[in-house]
């Protein structure tokens, strides 16, 4: 209640941009507010930093003392870059050493909550170990939510990436960090194990004790001073220090640059999860989320840190080989689009591109594909997943190739040849009450017109008409043998469309596809098809 008071008074005078009297209640408070000024807003304004709570002197109602409890809004200008939610980081790690420096550090989304009051005793029993704690930097939990429904259709779990590749990772130097749910040595951020980088000023060191009052002047004026956004001026921080800066995907760089450096970490799933979260429940916020994710991971794949040259070097082959399985996570989107759309457009022209049934090749592709599959689906299951769920997972993995996985790359590359750039932006977890019923009962939302439906959309087309004629030929009497390997690929793309389908004919709610997404679509399919006819 204490926080969210303190959150909804600076928040108001973001909005009204001035300090209205009534809301300073105490000194404490009129010096957390006395530097602001009409002239500032939401990307111009001084260091806020409230001690809500101290655990010197508060107690809950039977008396114990309570932790401390701080408020901590850093100083923003539009003249200085804020590096986003690294920067963020990074002023609390520098907020937190000059008011408390505890050994011990936990990063958590805001809308992730903790789930076992057991959690802390777990890390400290690694982190205590003598045979770990030499060059253990972080401990990974595995991101687990609740509110998913049923199948989990957008396949918001990410059980690969959270879980069973997490742990694979935990058999060579240790999972990924993957932003939240990880509890950190402090001085893993300050430099290698072997290798610290000196602080600015000795507050920030990791032996640091900090002997006075977080309330007092001295503490208070020091923590203002490594909040401001010109204190990394001419530092290490971003780059040899703290949460590194050069990627939207900040957990991800900052967790290798640490292994890289010689830093292990430990992956740890018990039963009962630790931490708790939500997600989003819309296809385009799921889309957005991820469309980020794939440029951020860009940006460390082309780097001077880049994971297969550097992280090779520095960590080794296997690591270096995990750590590129998902800096280079978007070009999935290559073979993706080839396999939705040429296989299906030589349908279209009677054009066979496999071999036929009678050929010992047949045999082959049908090995790869059902092995392939099987294997992942084996996967899936042993890890507690279900049919349903596993089959979610599939076609969100052809939506993602077909829509954030291509933008992400055209983005990041338009980007490097200085034609566009892009910005950070938050993924949605606002909850609109129709968009919640209907994902309650597992139905796609498309409602918004966005571009990254269109290549999904065509698709959709493209390959139900493919199927459709050939389907309706062989049972002319057509011989349709060499065509058959075609028809079952097109066949498995038809029936993860069938959300798309749905949204375009059969749905009037708020969710269904936007018409001129459909309209540009079908002429994007009629466009194709003519042109591939003229190759063909």
């Amino acid at each position: 209640m204490m926080y969210e008071d303190m959150k909804m008074k600076v928040e108001h005078v973001i909005d009204k941009c001035e300090v209205i009297e009534e809301y300073i209640s105490d000194d404490q408070q009129h010096q957390a507010f006395n530097k602001w000024t009409k002239s500032f807003s939401r990307m111009d304004h001084p260091t806020v930093i409230q001690v809500i709570l101290d655990r010197s002197k508060d107690t809950d109602i039977s008396g114990q003392l309570m932790p401390n409890l701080i408020y901590v809004s850093r100083e923003k200008s539009k003249t200085s870059p804020h590096h986003f939610k690294a920067g963020a980081l990074n002023v609390l790690l520098r907020v937190s050493a000059v008011m408390t420096n505890a050994p011990i550090i936990l990063t958590q989304d805001c809308d992730m909550y903790s789930n076992d009051p057991q959690t802390p005793l777990r890390i400290l029993c690694y982190f205590s170990d003598p045979a770990l704690k030499s060059n253990l930097a972080f401990i990974q939990f595995p991101q687990r939510f609740h509110g998913l429904n049923r199948d989990d259709i957008y396949a918001s779990e990410y059980k690969r990436l959270f879980k069973i590749n997490s742990m694979g990772f935990d058999g060579l130097k240790g999972p990924n960090y993957v932003g939240s749910g990880c509890f950190f040595r402090r001085r893993a951020l300050l430099g290698g194990p072997s290798t610290p980088v000196p602080p600015e000023i000795p507050e920030l060191g990791p032996d640091h004790v900090v002997r006075k009052p977080i309330i007092s002047q001295e503490i208070l004026s020091l923590a203002h001073r490594v909040a401001g956004c010109n204190y990394e001026n001419q530092t290490g921080w971003g780059s040899q220090s703290g949460f590194r800066y050069g990627s939207l995907v900040e957990d991800f760089y900052t967790g290798y640059r640490l292994q890289c450096e010689g830093w292990k970490s430990l992956f740890c799933n018990p039963e009962r999860a630790a931490f708790l979260g939500d997600v989003p429940i819309t296809l385009f916020d799921v889309l957005s989320q991820c469309k980020r994710w794939c440029i951020g991971l860009f940006e460390v794949a082309f780097s001077k840190y880049n994971t297969l040259i550097f992280g090779s070097q520095s960590m080794g082959v296997l690591m270096s080989l995990a750590y590129s399985h998902y800096a280079l996570w978007p070009i999935w989107c290559i073979p993706v689009t080839f396999y939705s759309f040429l296989p299906q457009l030589a349908l279209l022209n009677q054009v066979g591109i496999f071999p036929k049934i009678t050929e010992p090749w047949f045999f082959l592709y049908v090995f790869l594909f059902l092995g392939a599959y099987g294997q992942d689906l084996l996967d899936f299951v042993l890890d507690g997943g279900t049919v349903r769920k596993w089959w979610n997972a599939q076609r969100m993995w052809m939506i993602r190739g077909l829509s954030c996985y291509l933008f992400s790359s055209i983005e990041y590359l338009l980007k490097s040849v200085g034609i566009s750039t892009h910005g950070f932006s938050l993924t949605s977890k606002v909850v609109d009450d129709e968009q919640s019923k209907r994902y309650g009962q597992g139905i796609f939302e498309f409602g918004v017109p966005s571009p990254l439906f269109v290549p999904l959309t065509v698709a959709a087309i493209i390959n139900l008409f493919s199927f459709l004629l050939v389907l309706t030929q062989s049972f002319s009497g057509k011989n349709t043998e060499g065509l058959c390997l075609q028809m079952i690929l097109t066949g498995s793309i038809v029936l993860n469309c069938l959300p798309v389908y749905g949204a375009i004919g059969l749905r009037n709610d708020a969710g269904k596809m936007p018409t001129q997404i459909t309209i540009i679509s079908t002429f994007v399919s009629v466009a194709l098809y003519y042109a591939s006819s003229l190759c063909l």
